[in-house]
């Protein structure tokens, strides 16, 4: 089955959801396992090994800043930034970091986190290996993880099961596919949304799910109207300055110019987009949507429904819940991970989402918001992921405004339409799966081609 749309959009904090928050989450599993075995207290040294992906471009996505906070005990959900600064200046003043925020143990991260850049593990290429040593130098414990994409962190032996959040059998409306989706929709004459609730209602109250929605509609607004009001210039070394809020004088000051421009609300779209991107390129909290580098997507979107269509909350839930179940298409038959497939299961992805979430609150029928999905994916395909500096800014940031835009305009013209078309959104899936298959590695977020080794030409 599908994951729920509550792991599809998760809170966490920035740049990237499969190399920073999942290492994060990894490294605190592998504490609480130790704890479960009540062998915490004979660890005495570590070794982290970053693979592949992972490691080439990890330390522009601070992976090694995220393992380190992972292993002290904070999660990207709840993350404070002032209180993990002081414990990384800990471990790097006085080289202690407190497993779990209790048992103390030596760290330096210049002997004890392994960059093994061209090692690449089979089932994923975001892998990482965590180790702990007794003082005799015996393993304590030892386990591999594999972060594959929006903040999904899996094991060997759950990647092998494809495990997800429920299983066939345990939901009223089980689908595993697009035509699945639409053939639930048609028999039972309920809506994608509707047809997700109910299954969402096996884990959680009608209550808790509605309360889960608007916290996350809400961190998604907060995120916007933080990124607008940001100056300065990003981290990480490119020095690119935050646009957001310079944009944001500049549209104010042409207000009266705006209302007889047929293409203001683009400007606004392209304005929200940028200030998410810039936020989680700083670190700041946002919403995976699926992923941290697409994260500027859907907030965009959802808030264009909002401005420029007069969207009412219940209109906001139709739109999370649709995008949230092709979402969880992607996840399931394809993949929402750079290093994976490219940026068309990052940004691809999250534009196939807010086009069948726009679609679905404008009133669209299924079939419309399947149409509008697979238009949107149609046109990402081959999409590649090249970071410059291994970082979420050069082409990252832009490439979400544009894929906003992008998947207004795909709902648009299926709203224009019936419903039929001759590629199906699984045939668009799958397409975008073996694209992301027979890619160049360098083309999947290793900063090794691309705009990645042309920043003096671009």
């Amino acid at each position: 089955m599908i994951p729920s749309v509550f792991d599809v959009f998760k809170l966490g904090v920035g740049p990237s959801s499969s190399h920073t928050m999942g290492p994060m989450i990894a490294a605190g599993r592998f504490v609480e396992a130790i704890r479960g075995t009540s062998r915490l207290d004979k660890i005495e040294r570590l070794r982290v090994i970053l693979y592949a992906s992972l490691a080439l471009t990890g330390r522009g996505h601070a992976t090694d800043r995220a393992v380190m906070l992972g292993l002290s005990g904070f999660e990207p959900a709840s993350l404070d930034p002032d209180e993990a600064e002081a414990v990384l200046s800990t471990v790097a003043g006085a080289g202690v970091l407190r497993l779990g925020r209790t048992h103390p143990v030596a760290f330096n991260p210049e002997r004890d986190i392994v960059w093994a850049g061209h090692e690449r593990l089979a089932p994923h290429p975001n892998a990482l290996n965590l180790c702990a040593f007794d003082r005799a130098g015996d393993v304590v414990d030892e386990r591999t993880y594999f972060s594959v994409g929006g903040g999904f962190v899996r094991d060997a032996d759950a990647l092998a099961r494809n495990d997800e959040a429920h299983c066939a059998e345990s939901v009223p409306y089980p689908f595993n596919s697009a035509g699945e989706l639409l053939a639930c929709a048609s028999k039972t004459g309920l809506s994608i949304a509707a047809l997700t609730l109910a299954n969402e209602q096996v884990t959680r109250s009608h209550d808790e799910i509605i309360a889960g929605l608007d916290t996350i509609s809400a961190a998604m607004e907060t995120c916007i109207d933080r990124g607008l009001r940001q100056g300065g210039r990003l981290p990480g070394g490119l020095e690119i300055p935050r646009r957001a809020r310079r944009i944001l004088q500049i549209l104010e000051a042409r207000a009266e110019a705006a209302l007889v421009d047929p293409l203001a609300a683009m400007d606004f779209v392209n304005l929200w987009a940028l200030a998410v991107s810039e936020e989680n390129a700083a670190g700041g909290r946002v919403v995976t949507a699926p992923t941290n580098g697409a994260a500027g997507i859907i907030p965009a979107v959802l808030r264009f429904y909002r401005r420029f269509h007069q969207g009412d909350r219940a209109g906001v839930h139709v739109f999370l819940l649709t995008a949230g179940a092709i979402g969880g298409l992607y996840k399931r038959n394809a993949s929402i991970s750079g290093a994976e497939v490219g940026c068309q299961g990052e940004v691809g992805a999250a534009c196939s989402m807010a086009a069948a979430g726009l679609c679905a609150a404008l009133g669209g029928a299924p079939a419309q918001v399947e149409n509008a999905a697979e238009i949107a994916m149609e046109h990402n395909l081959g999409l590649t992921c090249d970071p410059i500096g291994g970082l979420v800014q050069i082409p990252c940031i832009e490439r979400n405004a544009i894929g906003a835009i992008k998947a207004i305009d795909a709902a648009r013209l299926a709203l224009l339409g019936d419903g039929q078309h001759a590629v199906s959104l699984d045939k668009a899936i799958a397409t975008m799966k073996q694209t992301g298959g027979d890619m160049n590695a360098i083309y999947k977020e290793t900063a090794l081609g691309g705009l990645a080794v042309n920043l003096t030409e671009c």
